[in-house]
């Protein structure tokens, strides 16, 4: 729960950023002539790209978060059993072992959703946290029954 309401909080601060920032703009855009349209054209558009990429992130946290409360449901979540270093991340060759494992389970089927995510938690477990969010991307796909992004 608290991370939902840290999410919350952020997306609220974003939100207040783009209308203030939003209202400049306009300001600028009001004013200033040829120059001050230019640059608050160039200043409403950073409001834009900000909601835009809040909204792409946190769709993509609800679904992975759906997609595990899922595979909790039906007992298929992989216990997070890894022994770790002091600092809390798992010790590099269990996680290598256990993504190698997850790798095979892929490999058999690559077209099942759950085994995607699993993987995805393995990449994370392995500290790549690009390829984790490919594959939860590739997963939240399958499951959607779209075609996956390569």
């Amino acid at each position: 729960m608290r991370a939902r309401t840290v999410v919350g909080v952020l997306v609220a601060l974003v939100v207040v950023y783009a209308v203030l920032l939003g209202r400049y703009a306009l300001a600028l855009m009001t004013d200033g002539g040829a120059v001050g349209v230019a640059l608050g054209t160039g200043v409403l558009g950073l409001p834009v790209v900000g909601l835009v990429l809040v909204g792409l992130e946190t769709r993509f946290g609800l679904a992975t978060q759906r997609l595990g409360r899922t595979l909790e449901v039906e007992g298929g979540l992989p216990v997070d059993d890894l022994p770790r270093r002091p600092s809390g991340r798992p010790e590099r060759a269990a996680a290598d072992a256990r993504f190698a494992e997850r790798r095979a389970e892929v490999e058999q089927a690559p077209g099942d959703w759950r085994r995607w995510y699993r993987l995805a938690l393995a990449y994370d477990d392995a500290g790549d946290r690009r390829r984790a969010r490919s594959a939860m991307r590739r997963a939240v796909a399958l499951e959607a029954g779209r075609t996956p992004p390569s």
